[in-house]
């Protein structure tokens, strides 16, 4: 990928340049490879790069025509998958449909903040009407899906898009999840306004009733490169919640959370089957990543995961600096979409387009945590113990680490 002008430029299959963040003019690198290779070498690459699910790929779900139309219309990728467990003689199937939507800002940072927000709203609508329709029972946005991300530029002025958990974001989306009869996570920007209007970046669980079930905010805030979110708000105070909803019980990970182990750890600790990563991420930071963190987060816990990340070049009207010795510039980098689920038996599906609006949906069938908990043994191996003496050792000021040293390599001196 060259970087030219503030934005990615790639290459298309037909030798020209193209500033949309396609993969050499592929919405992804899963359906690059299907172009590329025969089938039945596109199969094998397909098992290694996305494993199998109760031994065989994910299966794709037929959606109903009229969704399949909305897709067309409104031009955002649709995708549907299903992970199955393994036949019980005691437990019936837990099937829960699970939805993911990523978009891109629906007018530029310059325009009136009141009109992005409400256009945002209107962008938005097929998308949420395609998810019920296709009878999704949870569905997550991405990160701070109300607004631009625009903490990079450092600007106060961004903090008007902040809003109470009941605001007007929520009770857009409460209007949907009683249509649906739908559990919808919605990640904004809050304000607190009873403790003194701070901000908070947090994810609102509104259940299928149209109820504000709770709220989570976001544990861990980043300090690397354009992410100037302390700026803004710092680390939450909420814990590790899981919600126990009419589908199941769902937690969210927000964003810089997938980069620290102990987090996705707690979630499953506290019994989550199903754990969502609300995003907002950029290809030359961490695009090597995104495939991994997750699912290896799901491996290691016994649960779903949800990851989803907003797509398109967001350029802000000022240009800024993150004292990291870069040139000023007015954007962020291209945010590369990619959101995709990852299952607790390795698997996972194909991922959505890396530059356009998109849909992904999937049937999880619940019983596969237990039942991977039970092959492999992680959570009776592990030694809480021991990791809790070591961080309750390490936390204190006199930490010393346990390093054994090889006296020999002090012997001449």
């Amino acid at each position: 990928m060259e970087r030219t002008d503030g934005e990615e430029t790639v290459v298309a299959e037909n030798g020209t340049t193209s500033k949309d963040g396609s993969i050499c003019g592929f919405d992804s690198l899963h359906r690059l490879l299907q172009a590329s290779l025969t089938p039945q070498l596109f199969q094998e690459v397909s098992r290694m790069l996305l494993g199998l699910n109760c031994g065989k790929e994910v299966e794709p779900i037929a959606l109903p025509q009229p969704v399949k139309a909305l897709s067309s219309e409104h031009d955002f990728d649709l995708q549907a998958f299903s992970f199955s467990a393994d036949r019980e003689s005691l437990r019936g199937p837990r099937i829960v449909r699970v939805g993911l939507i990523q978009n891109s800002v629906a007018l530029p940072t310059t325009a009136p903040f009141l009109d992005q927000r409400r256009a945002i709203f209107q962008k938005l609508t097929p998308m949420i009407d395609a998810a019920g329709s296709s009878g999704v029972n949870v569905l997550c946005l991405q990160e701070a899906w109300t607004m631009p991300f625009a903490f990079c530029t450092r600007e106060k002025k961004w903090c008007e898009f902040a809003e109470p958990i009941d605001g007007e974001s929520t009770q857009f989306l409460q209007e949907f999840a009683r249509k649906y009869n739908m559990v919808i996570v919605s990640p904004i920007l809050e304000r607190d306004v009873n403790h003194g209007e701070t901000l908070g970046n947090t994810a609102v669980i509104i259940g299928n009733h149209g109820n504000i079930i709770g709220k989570h905010r976001k544990n861990h805030i980043p300090r690397v490169g354009d992410f100037n979110e302390s700026t803004y708000y710092m680390e939450g105070n909420t814990g590790h919640p899981v919600f126990e909803t009419a589908y199941g019980k769902i937690a969210v990970n927000i964003c810089y959370g997938r980069h620290h182990p102990l987090n996705w750890l707690a979630f499953g600790l506290n019994g989550a089957e199903i754990v969502f990563n609300p995003s907002a991420t950029v290809g030359e930071l961490s695009e090597p990543m995104w495939p991994i963190e997750a699912r290896n987060a799901a491996i290691a816990n016994s649960y779903f995961v949800g990851s989803i990340n907003r797509v398109g070049t967001e350029v802000f009207p000022n240009p800024f600096t993150s004292g990291d010795g870069k040139p000023q510039h007015a954007d962020f980098g291209h945010f590369y979409g990619s959101s995709h689920f990852s299952a607790p038996d390795a698997s996972c599906t194909p991922s959505l387009s890396r530059h356009k609006d998109g849909l992904l949906i999937s049937d999880m069938d619940l019983k596969l945590c237990r039942q991977l908990k039970d092959k492999w043994g992680f959570r009776m191996t592990a030694r809480y113990e021991v990791y809790a003496d070591l961080l309750a050792r390490y936390v204190k000021q006199d930490f010393e680490p346990q390093v054994i040293s090889d006296p020999l390599l002090h012997k001449n001196a």
